[in-house]
């Protein structure tokens, strides 16, 4: 086990504990495990490659992390502010539709999640956590629809990169990379 795989694999911890606290109403319980699980996701991969522990193993963590986090975050929200989700839905509905029809089509297609980690899909995550705390803390929406744009464009990326490649690769740093992938 190394420090990267913990960092990946807490997030299918903590992906639970978001439920448990949004369900009970714990609101700050909730704010700040979502913050744990975000900087585990901002520095899980710099540090499996700064510490040369890179592997399929994390790659897979990673993104089953990712997942677990897309789909038990939305469901907080909703059970902690719902209002703010009926405000938001056209955004809301965009981003979950952006972190699940990518999934789904790779699913079909590889039999398994995509695990690309492109550098569109590092800027969105960068973007949409700190936006969407912004916005649960009672900030501007803003900076949450201009994420959403991003996360858009990335699931656009990650389903054309999906079309393009004929099997399963993993750390395929975007379209270019892929289209070089497939013109080998």
């Amino acid at each position: 086990m190394t420090i990267a795989n913990v960092l990946s694999g807490s997030r299918l911890v903590i992906a639970p504990l978001l439920l448990f606290a949004a369900w009970s109403g714990y609101t700050r319980l909730f704010l700040s495990s979502l913050v744990i699980a975000l900087a585990t996701d901002a520095v899980d991969g710099w540090v499996s490659r700064r510490l040369n522990q890179t592997s399929e193993l994390g790659t897979k963590l990673d993104s089953w992390g990712d997942l677990a986090l897309c789909f038990c975050v939305p469901l907080g929200v909703w059970w902690l502010w719902p209002d703010l989700v009926r405000r938001e839905s056209l955004f809301v509905m965009a981003v979950l539709a952006s972190y699940t029809i990518p999934g789904l089509f790779g699913l079909i297609k590889y039999r398994r999640i995509p695990s690309y980690h492109t550098r569109i899909a590092k800027i969105a995550a960068v973007l949409m956590g700190p936006s969407a705390l912004i916005l649960f803390l009672g900030g501007p929406a803003w900076p949450f629809h201009l994420s959403t744009l991003v996360v858009i464009v990335e699931a656009l990326e990650e389903i054309a990169m999906t079309a393009l490649l004929p099997r399963w690769r993993s750390n395929v740093s975007g379209l270019a990379a892929a289209l070089a992938i497939r013109s080998e």
